[in-house]
Parts: C-alpha cells; sequence; structure tokens
C-alpha cells in the first residue's frame, strides 16, 4: 500500500470519526425532562381588562426628547388614571412620584429582604392618524375583539397587567413575604431620566431585589429554526447603546467654485469607512445559552449545528452575516449609519457636514473601546468623532436563580406549550439601569405576539386581540404566587 493510499484511509477514517463525534453529540442533544408545574388561575374578566387597558390608550403620553415639547398634563392625567382603575393597590400601596414621569408604588410584604420589581413604561412614540385603520388613540375595540392603539403593546398592557395582577391578588386578602415595588416610568422611549432617577431612591434605600422584571421577549412562533414548538424568550442580557457623531468643518462657499476636497466628500469618506466592514462576530453568554436551549429542541439537522456550535462556529458566523437583521445583531455589535446633514442649499457649500451612528454593543464589548476603533477606521484629523451618548451592555442574569425559575414556571403555567428560553435583548429598556442593584433582570413582555403584531409596535396600526390580555394579567398573578411561599 502506497503512502498516498495509506495517508487517504487515514484521512477517510478521521472523517468517519469526526461524523461519528458530531452526529452522537446532536443524538445525545436533548432536553431535560421538564419538571411539573401547577396550574393556578384567576379568572380575569375579558372584557373589564381590554376596558381599562382602553382607557390607558386613550390617553396620549406622548414623549419627546425635548420636555418643554411634551404636554405633562397627560401624564399627571395617566397616573390619576391608575389610581381611579385600581382603588385595592392604590389604597395599600405607597406611591412617590419620582424624577420627571416615574411613579414607584411599593406594596409592602412580611419582609424588606429580597424585594421584587416589575417595571413598564407608560410613554409611547408619537402616532400620525394617516395610515391607521383607526385612530391610534382611540382605544378601539373593533367588532373582532381586537384593542387598537399606541401602547397596545409597547407598553401599556405590560402595565395594565401588572395593576390588575396586584388589584386581584389584594382583593384575595394575599400577603407577600417581599416587597414588591412597581416601577414605571413616562420617558423610556426618550431615554429619559426618571428610571435612572427610581433607581438612585431604591439605592438610598439599600434596596437591592432578587429579581427586576421587565418588557424583553415575548411568547412568539417560527422564531427558531426547527423548533415547531412556541418560544417565550426572555432577555438574560441587554446590549450597549452608543450614538456618534462625525463632523467635518469648513469655510463653506459658493457651490460654483468647489475645492478639490468638498466637505460632504470628506465626510462621504469616513461614513465608509466606518461602515465598511461589519464589527467581529463571536458567540455572547446570551447568545449561546438561547442555542442551547431551543436547539435540544430543535429537528435533528438543526441539532447537529447547535450539539456542535463551537465546532461550526465560522459557518454560522458566516450564515449570521448573510441573513442580516436581528439574528446576525445577536452575534455582534452592529453599526448604522441614521442622521445626516450638509448645505442648507443646492447651491451653497456647507460650513458644516454631519453624520450619526447608532451602535448596539454586544456583550464583552465596551463604549470606549467601540469608540477607539471608529476613530481608527476614520484616521481623518479633518473628521471630528464625538460620542453624543453612550452605556455599556448589561450584565448577564443566571440562568440557575430563583428569580428565573418563577419567572419560567408562570410562563409554563399561563403558556403550557411554550418553551421558557433566555437570549439576548438587542434594543434598550429601562431596566438597563437597575442592573446597578440587581444581578437578576429580567425582560419578558408577558403576552403572546404574532409575526404582524410584533411588526406594529412603533409603526402604525399597533394593536392585540383582547383575548389575550387577561393571560398577560395571569401571568403577573402567577408571578406574585411564585415569589411568595404563601402560594395561591
Amino acid at each position: 500500500m502506497s503512502m498516498m493510499t495509506q495517508a487517504f484511509f487515514a484521512a477517510l477514517i478521521l472523517f468517519v470519526l469526526f461524523v461519528a463525534f458530531v452526529l452522537i453529540r446532536a443524538a445525545l442533544f436533548k432536553p431535560p425532562a421538564d419538571s411539573p408545574v401547577s396550574l393556578t388561575e384567576h379568572p380575569f374578566s375579558e372584557e373589564s381588562v381590554s376596558a381599562h387597558l382602553s382607557e390607558m390608550i386613550r390617553i396620549p403620553t406622548v414623549s419627546n426628547i425635548d420636555p418643554a415639547k411634551s404636554d405633562l398634563r397627560v401624564f399627571s392625567d395617566f397616573r390619576d388614571l391608575l389610581q381611579s382603575l385600581y382603588p385595592e393597590a392604590s389604597r395599600v400601596c405607597s406611591r412617590e412620584l419620582i424624577g420627571p414621569s416615574g411613579v414607584l408604588y411599593r406594596w409592602k410584604g412580611k419582609s424588606a429582604e429580597e424585594s421584587v420589581v416589575f417595571m413598564a413604561h407608560y410613554d409611547v412614540v408619537p402616532a400620525t392618524e394617516t395610515g391607521w385603520v383607526h385612530e391610534p388613540f382611540s382605544g378601539k375595540i373593533d367588532d373582532a375583539g381586537v384593542l387598537w392603539g399606541r401602547g397596545a403593546i409597547d407598553t401599556k398592557i405590560t402595565l395594565c397587567g401588572i395593576m390588575e395582577a396586584v388589584e386581584a391578588r389584594i382583593r384575595e386578602g394575599f400577603v407577600p413575604d417581599r416587597d414588591i415595588w412597581l416601577s414605571f416610568s413616562g420617558d423610556e422611549e426618550v431615554f429619559g431620566p426618571s428610571a435612572p432617577a427610581i433607581v438612585e431612591h431604591l439605592k438610598s434605600l439599600g434596596v437591592r431585589p432578587s429579581l427586576v422584571l421587565d418588557e424583553g421577549g415575548a411568547v412568539v412562533s417560527n422564531v427558531f429554526p426547527g423548533v415547531s414548538q412556541p418560544c417565550a424568550v426572555v432577555g438574560i442580557a441587554e446590549k450597549g447603546m452608543m450614538n456618534v457623531e462625525l463632523a467635518v468643518e469648513s469655510n463653506g462657499g459658493h457651490a460654483s467654485a468647489p475645492p478639490r476636497r468638498q466637505t460632504v466628500d470628506i465626510l462621504a469618506r469616513a461614513i465608509r469607512s466606518v461602515l465598511s466592514r461589519p464589527f467581529p462576530a463571536r458567540l455572547s453568554p446570551a447568545s449561546a445559552a438561547m442555542f442551547d436551549v431551543l436547539g435540544r429542541r430543535s429537528s435533528f439537522g438543526y441539532r447537529v449545528l447547535f450539539a456542535n456550535i463551537r465546532i461550526f462556529l465560522p459557518l454560522f458566523k458566516l450564515i449570521c452575516r448573510l441573513s442580516g437583521g436581528e439574528l446576525d445583531a445577536m452575534m455582534r455589535t452592529t453599526c448604522c449609519a441614521t442622521t445626516l446633514s450638509g448645505g442648507p442649499a443646492f447651491n451653497v457649500m456647507p460650513s458644516l457636514a454631519s453624520a450619526g451612528f447608532n451602535l448596539r454593543l454586544l456583550s464583552g464589548d465596551t463604549v470606549e473601546g467601540t469608540l477607539s476603533e471608529i476613530k481608527s477606521r476614520v484616521r481623518d484629523d479633518r473628521v471630528k468623532v464625538s460620542l453624543a451618548y453612550g452605556n455599556d451592555p448589561s450584565p448577564v442574569a443566571s440562568t440557575d436563580s430563583n428569580a428565573w425559575k418563577a419567572v419560567s414556571e408562570s410562563i409554563r403555567a399561563v403558556w403550557p406549550e411554550a418553551v421558557p428560553a433566555p437570549y439576548l435583548m438587542v434594543a434598550c429598556t429601562d431596566s438597563r439601569h437597575f442592573s446597578r442593584i440587581c444581578d437578576n433582570v429580567l425582560k419578558f413582555s408577558a403576552m403572546e405576539l404574532s409575526k404582524e403584531e410584533r411588526g406594529t409596535m412603533h409603526a402604525r396600526n399597533e394593536r392585540i386581540p383582547v383575548a389575550k390580555i387577561p393571560l398577560t394579567c395571569s401571568f403577573f398573578w402567577n408571578l406574585i404566587g411564585r415569589l411568595n411561599s404563601d402560594k395561591a
């Protein structure tokens, strides 16, 4: 047998062993047996809770990055509405107004240790009436049983669910073992100061919650390859965010006699330098946890990939880059050019041209390091690179905690077919501020959403079927019980 033949057979044997190794890992890559979950129910009235949410939507709490342009009266009206809709919660819970629009309830428990925080924001993004089936602040419930309006999903429904659950528990005579704080802000959409002010207030009181739960993932279907069950994705980490501006200044002048290097041209080259190559892809702890949980429930072909994700990581990175969208965003720091400004007229050379970028930072990256990378890509002294805003990625919450167990069991109690799974939040929420006082900050919008419904957030025709609203209330009702020993 020639040496070439020997090498061929050796390579073949190694290949067969490799394939066998990969397939055996895939065959063993199965989910653990689910522990039984007791199903507890409270008969929330679909008519009542949808009517309450409709009233909330009819108050147009549109926030603005310029506080002077916000109608503060409507925010006050909303807070007053909560007092009216939930008299028992208002009677039992203390209430403080914090920051420009923050409201903080404290439902005092038998002990102040290991308190929990439920969060939501009641401000909404603007909505023009053009293109809406029903007016965006009508709170219309149509003949098909669908509630329309801005905030129906993001996130007045969550706030409604929290308050309905607390009201119901109090009416039952339930007293929690621990303090339950309800933190609602009215400036989340504009990165306002209310949530940070609430965090500082809790910190000054020595409060270190064992769980903070805010908006985030939802119960969704057909979002993970090879998984036929609905997935209840719960954010265990959040990408950081930064806004960066590139600016080029010159003397300006008449466009009829342009210089060889024009302001806009210099800026355009800098923009191209920043966007010319993606940031490196890598597997973050939150994404790895999601692939582990959902990969075990996928079809065998996908289990081959996810059981051996470290082996096939280069291929997976390529797939993510080619597919783009949220899958790619979960694997790398992203950079998106968002704003652009130049001259005031066609025949005027601008004295200042600028471009803005929004970046979402993957776990492990920092604002400081990313800004340095952008400057190194520009490498042009004529271009000023400045940081307009920045916060580092959040810490990663543990899926071995009692907090995770309580949330995941409450999900299974309300949506028995859904698989609770951790994931990486690519958007920003107010909960990022709470990482300063809590190790277990989870992000789950307690509702089941179709792809079409998810697409209405920050867009036209935001709406939710009224049949889904009581389930949001039931989730928080279950969670309150599971976080306490006096489970009902």
